[in-house]
This record gives structure tokens, sequence and C-alpha cells, in this order.
């Protein structure tokens, strides 16, 4: 009896304790058309709106000017942002947000699955609504994400949500939008923990390693033309590659590996290529643009991955891209990449410090990775008939020291901004303040 009256102590107190970390509940679907005037509207196409009036109705934009040109009688609630600024919502691109937790406790990561060629891996259903993690980056405006797994040659599936739902079904904005390979790197560095030298040398496994990859692909290419006698849930998860419906995104970052990629596409007949992380990808630049691939390049605040790479490459590599016509987004993977995900714009800002137009280097995430993801007709950009995902700063929302939200919204719905961070902040201000 005493063992019983235990374990229902115990299951009250978890799930007490999961009312306790819950993520506030949704925003409730927009009830009346809003107008927001007089901030600068920054539309994330590269042009600006000066004293602007941007409008919005049943969760999308309605209008898009200044203020003479509005007739404010249509909108029963005007929200005064004068002196402030009025972004699109910012777009996370390969991000594992939602699918761990703490990395410290194994029970809350779920990133990904024991295997190698995993392409039925489906990020979306294990993607958490309620993580507090992923709700700390709404107040930085950062409100859609693609969430995609880890791990593996064939990681999985990914796909891309918005932060305010109930659950995942709720949060979708596109399911299952691309296929993420790792591909293999021509070149092995020696275990210095075992006495070898820990440099550099060519990988005798390179092309075996493509091989294995080439083959499983063109198995499933094979398998979509003949007759299905027994069902292949990989095989089944890559049809989109062939037909357009999905995309292929290859973690890769050498000269020699990229170049190996686009040759390997062109022969499978792969219709949408995006090329994430492309540390090298300067050096074929004029290739990737010509054959319309675009980048995910990995976040500006890193340090560079070669002894002789100029000190500042990872601040200027995303206008060195752009200089030569090829379409760059922003990656979050990398170390603390859940946690990161928040300092998304302050990448983009520091991009803009070292050469990027400050417009240029919003679109790296806003209409540059809508396209990049293929949402560009929803979201991305300020424009009447897309979604009212957008939000207003008090600042420059690339700055860190003026990125200050006042209002967000998620299809019209004015979503909360209050996080366990803020909590915390509010707290420990008073306490301070009070000593004074």
């Amino acid at each position: 009896m005493k063992k019983l009256k235990h374990i229902k102590f115990s299951l009250l107190l978890i799930l007490s304790s999961f009312g306790i970390v819950a993520q506030q509940t949704p925003a409730p679907p927009q009830s009346e058309p809003i107008l927001i005037v007089g901030a600068i509207a920054h539309l994330g196409n590269g042009s600006i709106i000066e004293n602007s009036a941007i409008g919005f109705d049943k969760g999308k934009i309605t209008f898009v000017g200044t203020q003479n040109q509005v007739d404010k009688n249509s909108f029963s609630n005007i929200i005064n942002a004068n002196g402030k600024h009025v972004y699109p919502g910012f777009i996370a691109a390969n991000t594992s947000s939602g699918l761990i937790e703490i990395d410290a406790v194994r029970a809350t990561k779920d990133a990904n699955e024991t295997g190698s060629m995993l392409p039925h891996i489906r990020s979306l259903i294990a993607y958490n609504t309620e993580s507090k993690v992923t709700e700390s980056l709404r107040p930085n405006g950062v409100l859609i994400g693609q969430i995609t797994p880890r791990g593996g040659t064939i990681s999985g599936t990914s796909s891309i949500v918005q932060f305010d739902a109930w659950n995942w079904e709720d949060a979708a904005i596109k399911v299952d939008d691309g296929i993420h390979v790792n591909w293999p790197s021509s070149f092995t560095y020696g275990k210095w923990w075992l006495g070898e030298d820990p440099g550099a040398k060519p990988d005798k496994k390179y092309i075996s390693n493509v091989d294995k990859i080439k083959v499983f692909l063109n198995d499933a290419k094979l398998y979509h033309i003949g007759n299905k006698i027994n069902i292949n849930a990989p095989f089944e998860a890559v049809k989109g590659l062939f037909n357009g419906k999905k995309t292929l995104f290859v973690h890769v970052s050498g000269e020699k590996e990229i170049i190996d990629v686009i040759d390997f596409s062109k022969e499978l007949e792969v219709e949408k290529l995006v090329i994430v992380h492309g540390r090298e990808a300067y050096k074929v630049a004029d290739l990737l643009a010509s054959n319309n691939i675009p980048v995910l390049i990995d976040r500006s605040h890193r340090l560079p991955s070669d002894v002789d790479e100029d000190i500042h490459f990872p601040y200027k590599h995303a206008k060195m891209l752009i200089d030569k016509g090829v379409t760059v987004g922003i990656s979050i993977e990398g170390q603390m990449e859940r946690m990161q995900s928040r300092n998304l714009p302050f990448y983009a800002g520091t991009y803009a410090a070292y050469g990027l137009d400050k417009e240029e280097a919003l679109k790296l995430i806003t209409s540059n990775t809508a396209k990049i993801l293929g949402i560009d007709t929803k979201v991305g950009t300020l424009e009447i008939g897309k979604d009212a995902t957008l939000f207003i700063s008090e600042g420059d929302a690339l700055d860190m020291r003026t990125n200050i939200l006042t209002h967000a919204f998620i299809k019209g719905r004015n979503i909360s901004l209050e996080t366990h961070q803020t909590k915390l902040w509010k707290r420990y201000m008073d306490k301070y303040n009070s000593q004074n």
C-alpha cells in the first residue's frame, strides 16, 4: 500500500511539474483587423517604407504602404509604432530546436535515430511545441524554424514550423520539406590521443563512402520506376526528390566535395539542391550561381575552420557569395545550436558589419531563407496576401542592443513574449533595484 501511495505521489509530482514548465498557452486567432502605423517597415526584400502602415486581418496581410495611403477606418485596432521598426518574422534554417531540451538528460534528446540511411525519420512528429528553449527564440523575432534531424549519413526529413502552437500538427507550415544528407569529407585527421599525426590527409575511404550514398539513392529511384512488390519505407521517403516536392539538403563543406555533390545531383536528376555549411563555397561561387544552387552558410559567430584562414572570414563569407549572385541563408547547426538559435538576427547583423548592406543582411533570415525552404509564398516578406507573421521592435532588430520587441504576431495572432528568461530577468532586476 505504501508503495502504491508513493507511486501516486510521484505521478502527481511529475504532472504538476509539466504544468510549471509548460510553454504559455498559444495565442487565440486574430479577432479584429489590426493596423500598425508610424514605424519604419523593413519589408524583408531589401525595401524600406518610412512612416509606414501595415494592416492585417484574419491572419493575412491586407495593406502595406504609408500612413497617408491607408484608410484607418477599416481597422478597429490601431497600434502606434512611431519611432519603432516592423519586420517580417525571422526564419531559423537547419535547427534542431524542439528536438532536444537538455543535452545532459538523455530522455529529452530526440534529434537522431540509430542507423545510417534514415530518410524516413521525420523530425516533425518528435517536435516539442512546449520546449522552453524554443520559447526563448520569440523575444528576438525568431518566429519560424526548419526543424532538422541529426546523425547518420542520411539524417532524415525536416519540416518547417511556427513557434506558437498546441502541437506539431498546429505548428506545421510545410510538412516534410526536404531530405538531409551528411556528405563525407575527402580528408581525415589523425587521432592525436593514439599517437597519430593530427594533421589532415586524404581519406582513402572517401570514394567508397560516397558510393554508399549514390547506391542508396539510385536504388531508391529505380524502386519508384519499377513495380513495387514490397513497400520500402526509406525509399518511399525520398520520392519527393525526383518529382520536385522535396529539396535535397546536403551538409558539405569542402570545395571538392561541393563539386562532387553538384555533379551527383545532376546525375540523379534531383530538381532542388541546397548546400548546407559550404565553408569553401566561395571557391566555387560561380558554379553555384550558374546552377542556381543556394547555400545555407554557417552562423557568423564562430572561429575560422583552417589555421591559415583569415580571422574575419566567418564574418565576410555571406558578402563574398552574394556578390557572386548566390542566394544565401543562415544555418543554425553547430555547438549549442538550440540555445544559439535566439541569436539568429545578430549573426545577420555581424554579416552587415563586415560589408553587407543592412537590408541585404536582413534577407539572410527572411526572404532568402523563405525562398530556399520553399515557403516564400507564405512568409519572409511584408506583402499583401502573405501570413501576418511579423513583429515590432523598438530599434534595429539586427543589433542586440536595440532588438527589444514590443509586439509579435504569428498568422495575425498576438503571441506572448514572456519566457522563463524574461521572468528571471524581472525577478532579479526587482531584487537589485530594491537594494539601491
